[in-house]
């Protein structure tokens, strides 16, 4: 993946084994948790490329949201309140070698950032 390319996508769910039911059965996404990722079980599409998590609503996460790769997480965090966003929440740690973040931009829409090595469909909220 390179800078600007989305890479994972999260869906707020209130039940994450009816939504595993639900999102498996309706397109065939394989779902399944992860050592160190209880609790959020993380969905795989057909084409093996697009991806993402099943994370539990909570405030401020009540729509999908998606992360866009980038090449640093920190100055691109400077753009968004340069450019009029607001960070909602500031560089996290998923692992070693990746991170996350997330802002809301000048539309109200939350966008997640994501940087480091474990590829498209590791990151996580």
């Amino acid at each position: 993946m390179a800078h600007g390319d989305i890479t994972h996508i999260d869906i707020p769910v209130d039940d994450v084994e009816r939504a595993k039911g639900f999102y498996g059965a309706l397109f065939g996404w394989q779902i399944q948790e992860y050592p160190g990722f209880e609790g959020y079980p993380m969905w795989q599409a057909p084409n093996k490329v697009s991806g993402g998590g099943l994370a539990p609503r909570s405030e401020g996460f009540d729509q999908p949201r998606s992360y866009v790769e980038v090449d640093s997480i920190d100055e691109t965090l400077r753009r968004v309140t340069e450019l009029g966003g607001r960070v909602v929440v500031p560089r996290s740690e998923i692992d070693a070698t990746s991170w996350w973040a997330a802002f809301v931009d000048t539309e109200g829409n939350q966008v997640g950032l994501y940087e480091g090595s474990t590829g498209g469909g590791d990151a996580g909220s």
